[in-house]
């Protein structure tokens, strides 16, 4: 069986058809056989292409094609020939419309989740040790004791994940549920789900109804022939898109002519580009149906027919190009009409589903130190335990006697490195994040990654977005300059008064005056000259770009008003006298980032006159309009005035010229290849953009987010070196940055600009390093380009040494890698903010990643680690909330290993006393309790902690430096607490064992309610600011440890008695663990006061 059809460019129009396979294909198949001689067999186009591209031709079957896409992932996706209508649509099987979110299936669960958890140290660790017990010689305790921890971290773990995934389940079971009307053969119209969706087949989607799979537009309940889609689920973007239905099917009669249409559509491989899309629509030159094309095809297929390739034939199809605007992707929702589309893409190979990305997994610096530490731990458990076997006196056993005792040995100290310490860690993280999520001052902040808030309080650089970011990305109309004269928003009445003339003078059949005719040219080309659709009658306008938004109206409050806009008409109404100015659009253009630019070709219906309007960045614009005197300067002096600028141009068109530019046009949108028909349109319009007149100069200001200045201020004060990146001019950026504080008052720039590889070293070597007051490092898209390929260390170490960088003309790709060389460069942590989907790149490269939902849509908080609503927000975030989970963390993370080092300690101390013998000290009730009910509530209580106040974290930024020097958690820290852990464990041990008279049972007695005691004291001790919960967890602790008391007294419960009641309930136990308590605080604590009185932390002498 051969593929089915498609077009060769106009160099292989005379080919002959051939059949495309077995009578069995079925009617739409040799409908699209017979529907044109200048079609040929796809495998051809593929061979000939692939040739082209230097690649051997593909001839091997679909299935083994496939094959080879899954092993080397070049083949899977292809591009493909629907026929409509047709009982066969493809003659290839594609992706099921299914969208599937889960991370397990009921069959690797436990499989995965398993394998997650215990590629942990921690983990892999506990899970030895519990194993270990099943084995009689190693078994030291209760199995439970080894067991119910690891089991409680797994257990939680688990109901964690199946509850994630049960809601991705229900979502995307809701989603796949969905039905949809399917418009088959015939006229017939069935209700389907969204998994039951194919290829090929025709979807109706309603208003507000979301789009089930990736469609071409063919029709539409929409007069105009266009439908609006919100598409912030797709590229985060609020802003509505248009789109346009296919004319030839828009123009059919009913839905049924469209289900009873014969035609071919070609669509190009799927890709990710959510911007681009190729593809064909080939339907019979007279609107032949279906069937009637199968009769005509099956005539000419019999001996008797008229076939052949005379003119008895019929006719050649009609070809349409298909592009971004025909089409409706998957997760877009309707906003106006009914649409109707052809399934092109489903399941995996639509655009959303081949953008969803994992985002990187991120780790905080605090668990990559935690980990390296755990390590130590594990090495100090070994040496503990190997210390414990060396060391006893007398006849030496055997080694494998040896080996077994060092096996108990390192169980019995297992507590040294703390499995609670994950637990209590990953609690703690949800404690931050519901603190942000509950503060009043940052409302509607979303924290979506939580594991890494303890980055917060390090952050060293910040690398920041100009648009939309530190400005509201809320245009201001400002000035509209015409050469020599410049008109202001806040001279609206003149700039009315002048169109009012120029409407006079035509009106009277007179000349204008000239400034009144420049004006007059300039505001219309601003009212016309643009992607925006008035709303509610023209009272509110809906359009892609704020500045767009901002210029019509400008035009409208000076009285000329946009009153319709559809596919093919714009319609102006002048205030003056109510008359309306029709035009017809031929041609549109749209702006782009790579053309900066954007164009239309309108017909005035009063005149009949030709126009080429187009407007678009001052670098490009230059060099489309006539040589200008006064162009250059006057865009450099409103950038300096921190305004955004346009140039706006205009070209006369004659009816003979455009219809050349029409059919050069026409042809290259027909080309098949991506690239040949971007470069065909780019040509034909670049030849149409020659010598034209300039018409005016807009600027918009892009008014400053609230309370920006104060919070850069607060970050410069707080040591945080701030970069602003930006796709905006060298002036504007530099305006921004003093109007935003970014820049000190009275502070300098050095602007970087160069052209050449040597002059940037020179510039480089210029900087002026290590002075007081540096300037900030100003520098342009091209000679970031020259920096980075030729002297990056060197411009590292210079920028790295700057208080500021502001960076001009960036892409998203140089944003990204610029955050990726300042973490290699520097090792210090960094911060990436912006509000679009230009600035994701930045974002996922930082340490930590913030996005602000702006006007931009929600593209960059959906893939960040926390979410804001302002950019003031961040001090808060950062001085508050980025300090108290450092802070915490830290000393939550020293505690947990200090209270599993501390009866490890006693342990020890017990073992050597009692000739090295491996037994535990403790049963393993008591070990259990005391890793949980006895000490947890009082530990864990330390995440509320406070070392100052929130005012004074605000108040006093430069607090924040001595977070950055990360000495809260350190090895030296660690070794302290180390310290602090075999005092206090000798002292317990050894007190009770000085003080022990009659029975063992006292000695466990007095060592672990001293113990408990020790925990509580130690906390109390490292508090710096009361919380009701804190004293609250200490009582109840308290409380449950004298029920406890009475609980483990009892025989019946144990088997045996663990506490000896009479003894515990005497004086002589009482004066006994009070002195072993107090020996074992006081000292740490007369330690902390001495330290903290000679060299007092900066927040201390605040507090």
């Amino acid at each position: 069986m051969t593929l089915p059809w498609t077009r060769l460019n106009a160099s292989t129009s005379t080919a002959t058809a051939t059949r495309a396979g077995p009578a069995e294909e079925g009617e739409g198949l040799r409908c699209a056989t017979e529907m044109s001689h200048n079609y040929v067999r796809y495998e051809e186009l593929a061979a000939a292409q692939s040739a082209s591209d230097g690649l051997p031709p593909r001839r091997c079957c679909g299935g083994v094609r496939r094959a080879l896409g899954w092993v080397f992932g070049n083949g899977l996706h292809e591009h493909r020939v629907i026929r409509l209508n047709a009982k066969r649509p493809t003659t290839r099987r594609h992706c099921r419309n299914v969208i599937n979110n889960q991370k397990f299936s009921l069959l690797t669960f436990f499989p995965k989740v398993l394998y997650e958890q215990f590629k942990f140290f921690f983990n892999l660790y506990f899970l030895v040790v519990a194993i270990s017990q099943f084995f009689p010689p190693l078994k030291v305790g209760f199995l439970f004791t080894y067991i119910a921890p690891l089991a409680f971290v797994l257990v939680i773990t688990m109901v964690k994940e199946a509850h994630d995934d049960l809601k991705r389940w229900l979502s995307d079971r809701k989603l796949n549920g969905e039905t949809y009307e399917r418009l088959c053969a015939g006229g017939r119209v069935e209700r389907v789900p969204s998994s039951q969706i194919r290829v090929g087949d025709l979807i109706a989607v309603q208003t507000n109804q979301r789009v089930p799979a990736d469609l071409v537009l063919l029709r539409t309940t929409e007069q105009s022939g266009t439908v609006f889609l919100r598409t912030d689920q797709l590229d985060g973007e609020t802003d509505w898109k248009l789109r346009v239905a296919v004319p030839s099917c828009q123009r059919l009669d009913t839905n049924h002519a469209l289900q009873s249409l014969a035609a071919t559509l070609y669509a190009a491989a799927p890709t990710k580009d959510i911007y681009e899309f190729i593809g064909e629509l080939s339907t019979p030159a007279d609107g032949a149906t279906a069937a009637a094309v199968a009769a005509g095809a099956h005539a000419q297929a019999s001996p008797g027919g008229a076939g052949g390739g005379g003119g008895g034939g019929m006719a050649a199809p009609l070809a349409e190009p298909l592009g971004l605007e025909n089409t409706m992707w998957c997760n877009t929702v309707l906003a106006s009409g009914t649409a109707i589309g052809a399934v092109v893409y489903t399941g995996d190979e639509t655009r959303c589903m081949m953008n969803a990305s994992a985002t990187p997994t991120k780790v905080a610096g605090l668990d990559l130190q935690i980990n390296f530490l755990a390590k130590i731990l594990f090495c100090f458990t070994v040496s503990l335990a190997a210390l414990m076997v060396l060391l006893p006196p007398g006849h030496s056993p055997s080694l494998v006697l040896k080996a077994l005792a060092f096996s108990r040995f390192v169980l019995l100290f297992s507590s040294i490195v703390p499995i609670s310490l994950r637990v209590s860690l990953e609690m703690a993280k949800v404690t931050y994040a519901l603190h942000m999520f509950q503060d009043e001052g940052m409302k509607g902040a979303i924290v979506r990654s939580s594991s890494i808030s303890e980055e917060l309080g390090g952050i060293e650089y910040l690398l920041t977005d100009k648009t939309g970011t530190l400005t509201r990305n809320e245009m201001v109309f400002r000035k509209l300059h015409l050469g020599n004269h410049c008109l202001t928003s806040s001279g609206l009445d003149e700039v009315s008064g002048l169109l009012r003339d120029a409407w006079l003078a035509e009106a009277a059949g007179e000349a204008p005056p000239p400034l009144a005719a420049q004006a007059r040219d300039a505001l219309l080309a601003i009212a016309l000259c643009h992607n925006v659709s008035p709303v509610a009658g023209g009272h509110s306008y809906q359009g892609a770009s704020p500045d767009e938004l901002a210029l019509v109206m400008f035009a409208a409050s000076c009285g000329l008003l946009l009153i319709a806009r559809d596919l093919r008409h714009i319609v102006l109404r002048r205030v003056s006298d109510g008359a309306e100015l029709a035009y017809e659009i031929l041609q549109e253009f749209p702006f782009s980032s790579e053309s900066k630019r954007m164009g239309i070709v309108l017909r005035s219906r009063q005149t009949g006159e030709l126009s080429f309007y187009a407007k678009g960045a001052d670098v490009v614009m230059a060099e489309k309009v006539a040589r200008s005197y006064w162009l250059e300067e006057e865009v450099g002096n409103l950038a300096r005035e921190g305004l955004r600028t346009l140039v706006v141009a205009r070209r006369r068109i004659s009816e003979p010229a455009y219809r050349q530019f029409e059919a050069e046009l026409q042809a290259a949108r027909l080309a098949k290849s991506a690239a040949l028909r971007d470069q065909g349109v780019r040509g034909c319009v670049e030849r149409l953009e020659v010598e034209m007149e300039l018409l005016c100069l807009t600027a918009v200001e892009d008014l400053l987010q609230p309370h920006v200045q104060q919070t850069l201020e607060k970050l410069r004060n707080a040591n945080v070196r701030t970069w602003m990146l930006t796709g905006d001019k060298l002036e504007t950026a530099m305006v921004i940055a003093q109007n935003a504080s970014l820049v000190p008052r009275g502070g300098a720039f050095y602007p970087l600009v160069a052209r050449t590889a040597l002059e940037a070293l020179q510039k480089l070597r210029g900087y002026p390093q290590g002075v007081m007051h540096a300037p900030c490092l100003l520098v342009d898209g091209t000679s970031l380009e020259l920096c980075l390929a030729n002297h990056q260390v060197l411009f590292l170490e210079v920028a790295c040494a700057a208080p500021a960088v502001v960076c001009c003309r960036c892409s998203p790709t140089q944003k990204g890698q610029i955050v990726r060389l300042i973490r290699t460069h520097t090792g210090k942590c960094t911060a990436a903010i912006g509000d679009g989907g230009n600035d994701i790149p930045m974002i996922r490269e930082a340490h930590v990643g913030i996005g602000i939902e702006g006007k931009e849509g929600k593209q960059a908080s959906m893939a960040a680690d926390f979410s804001l609503l302002e950019f003031s927000h961040l001090q808060r975030l950062v001085l508050w909330h980025g300090r108290n989970a450092y802070l915490r963390s830290s000393l939550l993370a020293q505690f947990v290993i200090h209270r599993g080092l501390i009866i490890a300690m006693i342990q020890a101390v017990f073992s050597s006393l009692f000739f090295f013998a491996s037994i535990a000290v403790y049963n393993g009730f008591l070990t259990v309790g005391y890793a949980t009910i006895f000490t947890t509530g009082p530990v864990f209580s330390l995440v509320l902690d406070e070392d100052i106040s929130q005012e004074n974290a605000l108040k006093y930024p430069e607090l924040y430096k001595e977070l950055q020097k990360r000495r809260h958690l350190s090895l030296k820290t660690f070794l302290i607490w180390t310290w602090k852990a075999i005092y206090q464990g000798g002292v317990i041990m050894l007190g009770a064992i000085f003080l022990f008279d009659k029975r063992l049972v006292h000695v466990v007695g007095i060592s672990f309610t001293s113990l408990i005691l020790t925990e509580l004291v130690m906390v109390a001790v490292e508090v710096k600011r009361w919380h009701t919960i804190m004293i609250a967890c200490e009582v109840l602790t308290l409380l449950v440890y004298a029920g406890s008391i009475f609980a483990l007294s009892s025989p019946t419960l144990l088997g045996t008695s663990t506490f000896d009641l009479p003894f515990m309930l005497s004086v002589e136990f009482l004066w006994k663990v009070s002195a072993i308590t107090a020996v074992s605080c006081v000292p740490v604590w007369v330690g902390k006061v001495f330290s903290q009185r000679l060299a007092p932390e900066k927040a201390t002498k605040i507090r």
